[in-house]
């Protein structure tokens, strides 16, 4: 079964984000397993406003969404983890050793290596910036994220 996390830092508003957009992106194929988890996020927490109403403008609805931490039972679960910063990757790499080779950027998956800025706290255009940089990510990169996602 194919499987992907993403990760950001309190995953009320990245994370959520690119879940959603890859959920709508394989939902011809049920057999996914996608998710999303943070570095340091609370509990239960549910997505930022305006990566509700981004989300909202493309068909994806996550008003369910809550937030949840990273644990090493949850990462176990997946072929693939995402991250949206070098200092997640890092942090994910120190703590969690045995899980580091399935640790990559996001922008990894077009052949770069760059950090996802998070438009929280900012204006609703930023947030778009957001998604639509993740659509031209997962529009690239699909082929690479199906193959890692895979195992």
């Amino acid at each position: 079964m194919p499987s992907v996390l993403f990760v950001c830092t309190a995953n009320i508003c990245r994370s959520p984000m690119a879940m959603g957009l890859w959920q709508t992106k394989v939902r011809s194929d049920p057999s996914w397993l996608i998710e999303s988890a943070g570095t340091w996020s609370i509990e239960g927490v549910p997505a930022a406003e305006n990566t509700l109403i981004v989300l909202a403008m493309r068909g994806v609805d996550l008003r369910g969404h809550r937030s949840q931490i990273i644990s090493p039972e949850l990462l176990r679960g997946f072929n693939l983890i995402l991250v949206m910063e070098s200092g997640h990757k890092e942090a994910l790499g120190v703590e969690f050793p045995d899980i580091a080779p399935k640790v990559f950027l996001l922008s990894e998956m077009v052949g770069q290596q760059y950090n996802i800025i998070d438009p929280m706290g900012g204006p609703l255009d930023e947030f778009e910036e957001t998604a639509k940089e993740f659509e031209q990510i997962f529009e690239q990169g699909f082929t690479r994220i199906v193959q890692l996602a895979q195992g």
